[in-house]
Protein backbone atom coordinates (compact mmCIF):
# COMPACT_ATOMS: atom_id res chain seq x y z
CA UNK A 1 0.00 0.00 0.00
CA UNK A 2 1.33 3.43 -0.96
CA UNK A 3 2.24 5.63 2.03
CA UNK A 4 0.12 8.69 2.73
CA UNK A 5 1.83 12.01 3.51
CA UNK A 6 0.00 14.91 5.15
CA UNK A 7 1.33 18.31 4.01
CA UNK A 8 0.56 21.04 6.55
CA UNK A 9 1.49 24.25 4.74
CA UNK A 10 -0.28 27.53 3.94
CA UNK A 11 1.84 28.55 0.92
CA UNK A 12 0.05 27.21 -2.17
CA UNK A 13 3.16 27.15 -4.36
CA UNK A 14 5.05 24.97 -1.88
CA UNK A 15 2.06 22.63 -1.50
CA UNK A 16 1.81 22.24 -5.29
CA UNK A 17 5.53 21.51 -5.62
CA UNK A 18 5.51 19.00 -2.76
CA UNK A 19 2.39 17.24 -4.03
CA UNK A 20 3.85 16.89 -7.52
CA UNK A 21 7.11 15.37 -6.29
CA UNK A 22 5.54 13.11 -3.66
CA UNK A 23 3.02 11.71 -6.13
CA UNK A 24 5.86 11.08 -8.59
CA UNK A 25 7.41 8.94 -5.83
CA UNK A 26 4.21 6.91 -5.64
CA UNK A 27 2.93 8.47 -2.43
CA UNK A 28 -0.59 9.64 -1.67
CA UNK A 29 -0.98 13.22 -0.48
CA UNK A 30 -3.40 14.93 1.91
CA UNK A 31 -3.31 18.70 2.45
CA UNK A 32 -4.08 21.00 5.38
CA UNK A 33 -3.77 24.77 5.25
CA UNK A 34 -3.64 25.34 9.01
CA UNK A 35 -2.94 23.50 12.24
CA UNK A 36 -6.54 22.99 13.27
CA UNK A 37 -7.41 21.40 9.93
CA UNK A 38 -4.33 19.16 10.22
CA UNK A 39 -5.46 17.75 13.58
CA UNK A 40 -8.95 17.10 12.23
CA UNK A 41 -7.51 15.18 9.27
CA UNK A 42 -5.28 13.13 11.57
CA UNK A 43 -8.31 12.21 13.68
CA UNK A 44 -10.21 10.93 10.63
CA UNK A 45 -7.59 9.71 8.13
CA UNK A 46 -4.72 7.24 8.21
CA UNK A 47 -1.46 9.10 7.61
CA UNK A 48 2.06 7.63 7.47
CA UNK A 49 4.07 10.85 7.74
CA UNK A 50 3.52 14.58 8.31
CA UNK A 51 5.38 17.45 6.62
CA UNK A 52 4.73 20.31 9.02
CA UNK A 53 5.37 24.03 8.60
CA UNK A 54 6.05 26.06 11.76
CA UNK A 55 4.40 29.36 10.82
CA UNK A 56 0.76 28.42 10.29
CA UNK A 57 -2.53 30.27 10.73
CA UNK A 58 -4.87 29.30 13.61
CA UNK A 59 -2.32 27.08 15.35
CA UNK A 60 1.48 26.98 15.05
CA UNK A 61 3.31 23.91 13.77
CA UNK A 62 5.01 23.58 17.16
CA UNK A 63 1.63 23.26 18.87
CA UNK A 64 0.41 20.82 16.21
CA UNK A 65 3.48 18.65 16.81
CA UNK A 66 2.95 18.85 20.56
CA UNK A 67 -0.65 17.67 20.22
CA UNK A 68 0.35 14.87 17.84
CA UNK A 69 2.76 13.54 20.46
CA UNK A 70 0.17 13.79 23.25
CA UNK A 71 -2.30 11.42 21.57
CA UNK A 72 -1.63 7.67 21.84
CA UNK A 73 -2.87 7.00 18.30
CA UNK A 74 -0.38 9.46 16.76
CA UNK A 75 2.45 9.37 19.30
CA UNK A 76 4.72 7.38 16.94
CA UNK A 77 3.72 9.18 13.73
CA UNK A 78 6.83 10.44 11.86
CA UNK A 79 6.92 14.26 11.67
CA UNK A 80 9.31 16.39 9.59
CA UNK A 81 9.22 20.12 10.24
CA UNK A 82 9.77 22.11 7.03
CA UNK A 83 10.20 25.75 7.96
CA UNK A 84 11.98 29.02 7.22
CA UNK A 85 13.08 29.22 10.87
CA UNK A 86 16.67 28.07 10.61
CA UNK A 87 18.30 29.27 13.82
CA UNK A 88 19.89 26.61 16.01
CA UNK A 89 17.52 27.45 18.86
CA UNK A 90 14.51 26.97 16.57
CA UNK A 91 15.86 23.62 15.36
CA UNK A 92 16.39 22.39 18.92
CA UNK A 93 12.93 23.58 19.98
CA UNK A 94 11.33 21.78 17.03
CA UNK A 95 13.14 18.52 17.79
CA UNK A 96 12.46 18.84 21.52
CA UNK A 97 8.75 19.27 20.80
CA UNK A 98 8.72 15.90 19.04
CA UNK A 99 9.74 16.36 15.40
CA UNK A 100 11.79 13.48 14.01
CA UNK A 101 13.59 15.69 11.50
CA UNK A 102 13.92 19.40 10.75
CA UNK A 103 14.39 20.88 7.26
CA UNK A 104 14.83 24.59 6.60
CA UNK A 105 13.48 26.53 3.63
CA UNK A 106 14.60 26.89 0.93
CA UNK A 107 15.33 23.17 0.63
CA UNK A 108 16.50 20.80 -2.08
CA UNK A 109 13.55 18.59 -3.01
CA UNK A 110 15.82 15.60 -3.64
CA UNK A 111 17.22 15.77 -0.10
CA UNK A 112 13.75 16.18 1.42
CA UNK A 113 12.47 13.14 -0.51
CA UNK A 114 15.44 11.11 0.72
CA UNK A 115 14.66 12.07 4.31
CA UNK A 116 11.00 11.13 3.81
CA UNK A 117 11.90 7.73 2.34
CA UNK A 118 14.37 7.04 5.13
CA UNK A 119 11.90 7.96 7.86
CA UNK A 120 9.12 5.89 6.28
CA UNK A 121 11.45 2.87 6.08
CA UNK A 122 12.47 3.16 9.70
CA UNK A 123 8.97 3.78 11.04
CA UNK A 124 7.51 0.74 9.25
CA UNK A 125 6.66 -2.52 11.00
CA UNK A 126 9.63 -4.17 12.65
CA UNK A 127 10.75 -7.19 10.69
CA UNK A 128 12.79 -9.05 13.35
CA UNK A 129 10.80 -10.86 16.02
CA UNK A 130 11.68 -11.35 19.66
CA UNK A 131 12.87 -9.22 22.54
CA UNK A 132 15.89 -7.22 23.60
CA UNK A 133 16.53 -7.09 27.35
CA UNK A 134 19.12 -5.19 29.36
CA UNK A 135 18.87 -4.75 33.13
CA UNK A 136 15.29 -3.60 33.78
CA UNK A 137 14.60 -2.50 30.18
CA UNK A 138 12.66 -4.75 27.79
CA UNK A 139 11.98 -4.09 24.11
CA UNK A 140 9.41 -6.19 22.25
CA UNK A 141 10.42 -5.93 18.58
CA UNK A 142 7.28 -7.61 17.24
CA UNK A 143 4.86 -5.40 19.19
CA UNK A 144 7.10 -2.32 18.98
CA UNK A 145 6.82 -1.77 22.75
CA UNK A 146 9.27 -0.82 25.48
CA UNK A 147 8.98 -1.21 29.23
CA UNK A 148 11.15 -0.54 32.26
CA UNK A 149 10.49 -2.28 35.56
CA UNK A 150 7.29 -3.52 33.94
CA UNK A 151 6.00 -0.01 33.20
CA UNK A 152 5.30 0.92 29.56
CA UNK A 153 7.63 3.53 28.03
CA UNK A 154 6.28 5.63 25.16
CA UNK A 155 8.97 6.51 22.61
CA UNK A 156 8.91 8.27 19.27
CA UNK A 157 10.25 6.40 16.20
CA UNK A 158 13.74 7.90 16.45
CA UNK A 159 14.06 7.25 20.18
CA UNK A 160 12.88 3.66 19.64
CA UNK A 161 15.57 3.05 17.01
CA UNK A 162 18.19 4.74 19.19
CA UNK A 163 17.33 2.61 22.22
CA UNK A 164 17.26 -0.52 20.08
CA UNK A 165 20.77 0.19 18.84
CA UNK A 166 21.98 0.69 22.41
CA UNK A 167 20.25 -2.53 23.54
CA UNK A 168 21.96 -4.43 20.72
CA UNK A 169 25.37 -3.12 21.89
CA UNK A 170 25.18 -2.63 25.70
CA UNK A 171 28.18 -1.07 27.36
CA UNK A 172 29.77 0.11 24.12
CA UNK A 173 30.48 3.82 23.70
CA UNK A 174 29.30 5.35 20.42
CA UNK A 175 30.25 8.75 19.07
CA UNK A 176 27.56 11.07 17.74
CA UNK A 177 28.74 10.36 14.19
CA UNK A 178 28.46 6.60 14.74
CA UNK A 179 24.94 6.98 16.11
CA UNK A 180 23.94 9.18 13.17
CA UNK A 181 25.17 6.56 10.68
CA UNK A 182 23.53 3.67 12.53
CA UNK A 183 20.19 5.26 13.43
CA UNK A 184 19.60 7.95 10.79
CA UNK A 185 21.62 6.38 7.97
CA UNK A 186 24.97 7.20 6.29
CA UNK A 187 23.42 9.08 3.37
CA UNK A 188 21.18 11.40 5.39
CA UNK A 189 22.59 14.75 6.48
CA UNK A 190 21.64 15.50 10.07
CA UNK A 191 23.64 17.73 12.39
CA UNK A 192 25.44 15.92 15.21
CA UNK A 193 23.68 18.20 17.70
CA UNK A 194 20.47 16.38 16.74
CA UNK A 195 21.79 13.27 18.51
CA UNK A 196 21.98 15.19 21.80
CA UNK A 197 18.35 16.27 21.44
CA UNK A 198 17.11 12.72 20.93
CA UNK A 199 19.33 11.38 23.73
CA UNK A 200 17.68 13.90 26.08
CA UNK A 201 14.23 12.75 24.97
CA UNK A 202 15.19 9.09 25.40
CA UNK A 203 16.62 9.76 28.85
CA UNK A 204 13.51 11.63 29.95
CA UNK A 205 11.25 8.77 28.84
CA UNK A 206 13.36 6.09 30.53
CA UNK A 207 13.84 8.07 33.74
CA UNK A 208 10.14 8.82 34.18
CA UNK A 209 9.78 5.38 35.76
CA UNK A 210 9.78 5.73 39.55
CA UNK A 211 12.71 4.17 41.37
CA UNK A 212 15.03 4.02 38.35
CA UNK A 213 18.23 5.84 37.57
CA UNK A 214 19.81 7.14 34.39
CA UNK A 215 21.22 4.19 32.46
CA UNK A 216 22.62 6.20 29.55
CA UNK A 217 26.22 7.18 30.19
CA UNK A 218 27.68 10.34 28.66
CA UNK A 219 31.39 10.01 27.94
CA UNK A 220 32.93 13.44 27.53
CA UNK A 221 34.51 13.96 24.10
CA UNK A 222 33.56 10.40 23.13
CA UNK A 223 29.78 9.91 23.02
CA UNK A 224 27.12 7.81 24.74
CA UNK A 225 26.63 4.27 26.01
CA UNK A 226 23.92 2.14 27.56
CA UNK A 227 25.64 1.18 30.78
CA UNK A 228 24.22 -0.38 33.95
CA UNK A 229 27.14 1.07 35.92
CA UNK A 230 25.49 4.50 35.70
CA UNK A 231 22.39 3.12 37.38
CA UNK A 232 24.25 1.57 40.28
Amino acid sequence: MDPTVLIVEDEAAIVTMLRYNLEREGMQVVEAGDGDEALKILAETHVDLVLLDWMLPVMSGIEVCRQIRRKPESRDLPVIMVTARGEEGDRIRGLDTGADDYVTKPFAIGELLARIRALLRRSGPAQPQGQLVYCDIEMDLAAHRVSRNGKAIHLGPTEFRLLRYFLEHPGRVFSREQLLNAVWGPNIYVETRTVDVHIRRLRKALNDVKGTRDIIRTVRAAGYALDSETAA
